[in-house]
């Protein structure tokens, strides 16, 4: 079998340099680096995982908890985490908490299967959580938690909220109909809340009827849909809290005569890749899920190797991307 001193023969490098170079710690020219990875590729070598935890009392292992896996939204996010884990020599577990409570995953940390938790999704159980974070490397990407000192990287869901509201009402729209994500969750309150202070503000009515609650999927924006296509009367725009549940209330009107933008203009939240592909384009609010990934690996790294944040909570800035499905009203 195959092992570290083969590697370093082969490279013409000490024992230790291979060392540094798999666990990417420690000063290695760049040169003596890229010798060592070509040994490591010829000989087809892997590292012994057990023996470096060990040595290091490490798994290399991290957690990453998604609500929802089959949402698009999290894919860019998922791979910027992950390439950057395994740059640094850290495997990465996913754990799909399917829009439930993600309590029962602290269990891979319990178990010392996991060095470090990042979770997408805020469904804990708050005095679980508060004991997992003062035991555990933890970050909360997409979301946050107000009352817990707990690192995290998310936008402002309510500022985006009401910058959508705004963009509508700009146009002349007075009839808005609004579509929420789950109301139990952090994000579904804190974008309706945008939603509902950007109509105050306006002085414009909030109608009841034309608040409906989904819970972020394209299925439930389809069902949604049609229970709007029955109401006595049509919003002149609708607002849905993110871009799948969007999706699916054009795909219904759509089917039945209603034509978007020029009956009813439709605005969504996140840009998903879909967005770009339904027809009409959807306007929508974009989030740098890119720097969410980035941001949310960088913190959990320095909190596994005890550095000091420079900052605890980070608050990313999103950008409204207006493309066909929202206009003037008439």
């Amino acid at each position: 079998m195959t092992n570290v001193k083969d590697v370093a023969k082969l490279a013409q490098v000490s024992t230790a340099t291979v060392s540094r170079v798999i666990s990417n710690k420690g000063k290695v020219k760049k040169e003596t680096r890229e010798k060592v990875l070509k040994a490591i590729e010829v000989l087809d070598y892997h590292p012994n995982n057990i023996g470096r935890q060990l040595r290091t009392m490490k798994t290399m292992t991290i957690l990453v908890l998604v609500p929802d896996i089959t949402n698009t939204f999290f894919s860019k996010i998922l791979r910027k985490i992950e390439v950057t884990a395994i740059e640094k020599g850290y495997e990465v577990l996913l754990g799909d908490t399917q829009n439930k409570s993600a309590d029962k995953y602290f269990g891979y940390f319990y178990e010392k299967k996991v060095d470090g938790i990042i979770s997408l999704t805020s469904y804990f159980d708050v005095k679980n959580l508060e004991t997992i974070n003062k035991q555990i490397p933890f970050v909360l990407a997409c979301e946050n938690i107000e009352g817990i000192n707990l690192p995290s990287v998310t936008i402002n869901n309510i500022l985006g909220a009401e910058i959508m509201t705004h963009y509508l009402i700009d146009k002349g729209h007075k009839n808005i109909s609004y579509i929420s994500g789950p109301l139990k969750g952090i994000l579904g309150k804190n974008r309706l809340t945008g939603f509902k202070q950007q109509m105050l503000k306006h002085n414009l009515k909030i109608n009841d009827d034309w608040i409906f609650e989904g819970d972020f999927t394209i299925q439930s924006g389809y069902k949604i849909g049609m229970k709007i296509l029955k109401l006595k009367e049509l919003p002149s725009a609708i607002f849905a809290a993110n871009d799948e549940m969007a999706i699916g209330i054009i795909k219904v009107l759509t089917k039945h005569g209603i034509r978007v933008p020029d009956d009813i203009s439709i605005v969504g939240f996140d840009n998903i890749i879909s967005s770009e592909i339904i027809t009409p384009e959807l306007t929508t609010y974009a989030q740098p899920v890119e720097e969410i990934g980035n941001q949310a690996i960088q913190k959990l790294l320095d909190l596994i190797e005890n550095k000091e944040l420079k900052e605890t909570d980070t608050l990313l800035e999103g950008t409204i991307l207006e493309r066909q499905s929202a206009q003037n009203i008439k």
